[in-house]
């Protein structure tokens, strides 16, 4: 059974940083496209970013780039989003997604992705 736990969510004044893990299960992980998304109340789901297989490729959401960082390491199977700068409008439930893909391709579409985790929840205070 696959599984995605996302983790290192919680309450940080504007400017600051966080760093999400996502810790992945039941799935070869380094076959796998990693993603980040994100859901603010009201809002649709939004892409925030995409890592490839092997990690040399990513894509980010639009303002985002320059910002957040996206990495993997596969041996750990976990992906990582490193946001810093962040600002009120950062605010939401952060998601990780997976699926198999081949190698060099990133995946910004949610309904492209087969696994989702739980989510975990960023607030951002002014």
């Amino acid at each position: 059974q696959v599984q995605l736990v996302e983790s290192g969510g919680g309450l940080v004044q504007a400017g600051g940083s966080l760093r999400l893990s996502c810790a992945a299960s039941g799935l070869a992980f380094s076959a796998s496209v990693m993603g980040w998304f994100r859901q603010a109340p009201g809002k649709e789901r939004e892409f925030v970013a995409s890592i490839s297989r092997s990690g040399l490729r990513t894509e980010y959401g639009d303002s985002l780039k320059g910002r957040f960082t996206i990495s993997r390491d596969n041996a750990k199977s976990t992906v990582y989003l490193q946001m810093n700068s962040l600002k009120p409008e950062d605010a939401a439930v952060y998601y990780c997604a997976s699926d198999w893909a081949p190698g060099g391709i990133v995946i910004i579409t949610a309904t492209q992705y087969h696994y989702w985790g739980q989510g975990t929840q960023v607030t951002v205070s002014s």
